[in-house]
């Protein structure tokens, strides 16, 4: 039976909880690279200590949308429980993150939020696909997109804005920044109202056959049915797995190094080393006080480092705003799309080349930008994002079996997520090397992954896949 079409406030409402989730995933990408370096982490230490974020996608999605496939209430639907779910967690994890007291305990609650972000997120991929007809997939994705660049662009500003507004960047050594905690206490309450306008305003239609969902339910067991999707994977989900690799390598290097990057190349104002400027005792550790207070040579040093570390904190804060530039042009690609997609289909697979190489071009223009005109990369990037975060799912959504659509969606974070364990375990770091020590050269490297994931679309050629 073909699947009523939707109204665009309709589609608006039901992604509408996007806002939170990307709210998170920004704040998440934006600064946490930030809060380990604030913590004592040393840069070529921070891809490894993001870890987290992929190996929790990867143990967490597949599991979600089984569960998510398999669930059906009446009262509250098959993927809204998990929305549910993720925003509580997610949302308490946000308000807790910046207040952490040890770099350990930061990375151990990265590993917390980023399962809760995946566990609303995904059920939220396949929902698009429950209740769109083929037709307007392309269009629900999109509209995802656009608010997905929304949520972007504000949470990427938001310790800036909250600076202007009164709230200090300034800290003791070792301390979260104010600026920061208000930003991500911001974010627990956007995270959880958002999911909630989702829930209360979107009615999720029940199984075509609910009779046989409840009879299939019963037999249903996770590894088997993992298995059998395996090896059912569609050749399109396996080509656009090579494009993921290559799309997501670029986007966790630049989540993971371009804090540190910028600041130091760009802005040229790294983060001091409190070392350079205090005590230490035989081991070569920091000597702190009974009020746990850094230990300065003298005053001259002390006030040295807290001038150094205020013009790191200004030009952190400027490389959020400018990231935030990205989900911005991504909302703008995502609002072009939008409009061209209502009435008329699109060659997804030249959409998705473009963009990407576009992106490309953008991380290695970073090389050769200055503060004024850093921006301009990031607009190129956006419009990868933007792309990124629609044309595949759009293509997979037309490939694979809409009774197991919740499952499909979490295999294919497989190909997300591997490609950022393998740059988290080292992978960021050696190849970068290759090209200089520089911390900068991190994001020539991502932009070298990102055009190869351009070009990469040459080997789409299934015509269900590319037009929609």
């Amino acid at each position: 039976m073909e699947k009523r079409k939707l109204g665009f406030w309709e589609i608006w409402n039901m992604s509408f909880g996007f806002l939170g989730i990307q709210f998170g995933f920004a704040l998440q990408g934006g600064f946490m690279s930030r809060i380990f370096q604030t913590l004592g982490a040393n840069v070529d230490d921070i891809p490894g200590l993001w870890i987290a974020a992929p190996l929790t996608g990867l143990l967490v999605q597949p599991i979600v949308g089984y569960l998510s496939d398999n669930t059906w209430s009446p009262k509250f639907g098959r993927r809204k429980p998990f929305f549910l779910i993720g925003a509580i967690l997610a949302s308490a994890t946000l308000f807790i993150m910046p207040h952490s007291p040890a770099l350990w305990i930061a990375a151990g609650l990265l590993w917390v939020l980023d399962s809760s972000i995946n566990i609303s997120m995904e059920p939220f991929r396949a929902l698009v696909a429950d209740k769109l007809p083929e037709s307007q997939r392309s269009n629900g994705f999109v509209i995802q997109t656009l608010i997905i660049g929304i949520g972007t662009w504000i949470a990427s500003n938001l310790p800036w804005l909250v600076n202007k507004l009164g709230v200090s960047n300034e800290a003791s050594s070792g301390v979260i920044p104010p600026s920061v905690i208000v930003a991500f206490s911001i974010g627990a309450f956007v995270f959880f109202g958002s999911i909630l306008f989702t829930i209360f305003t979107t009615k999720e239609d029940p199984p075509q056959d609910l009779e046989k969902f409840l009879s299939e339910k019963k037999e249903s067991r996770f590894i088997p049915d993992l298995i059998l999707s395996l090896k059912e994977m569609p050749s399109t989900m396996k080509k656009l797995g090579l494009i993921q690799f290559f799309s997501w390598f670029a986007f966790f290097t630049m989540w993971s190094l371009s804090t540190p990057a910028l600041t130091e190349h760009v802005y040229k104002s790294p983060k001091p080393d409190v070392k350079e400027f205090a005590k230490l005792d035989s081991d070569g550790e920091v000597l702190k006080d009974a009020k746990k207070d850094v230990i300065f040579l003298n005053q001259n040093a002390e006030n040295e480092y807290k001038s150094k570390d205020k013009v790191y904190n200004d030009s952190a804060d400027l490389v959020g705003s400018a990231t935030g530039v990205y989900g911005l042009s991504s909302m703008a690609f995502a609002l072009l799309l939008t409009f061209y997609t209502l009435k008329r289909k699109i060659n997804r697979k030249y959409i998705h080349m473009v963009s990407l190489i576009m992106g490309g071009f953008g991380f290695i223009y970073m090389f050769f930008a200055t503060p004024s005109t850093l921006m301009y990369s990031f607009i190129l990037i956006g419009f990868s994002w933007g792309s990124i975060l629609s044309m595949p799912y759009a293509m997979l959504s037309s490939s694979v079996n809409p009774d197991k659509m919740g499952m499909m969606m979490g295999l294919f974070n497989m190909f997300i997520v591997i490609p950022q364990i393998i740059a988290a375990l080292g992978g960021i770091n050696f190849l970068y090397k290759l090209i200089g020590e520089a911390h900068i050269n991190a994001m020539i490297l991502a932009g070298i992954s990102l055009i190869i994931a351009g070009l990469c679309n040459f080997l789409i050629n299934e015509k269900n896949a590319i037009s929609g």
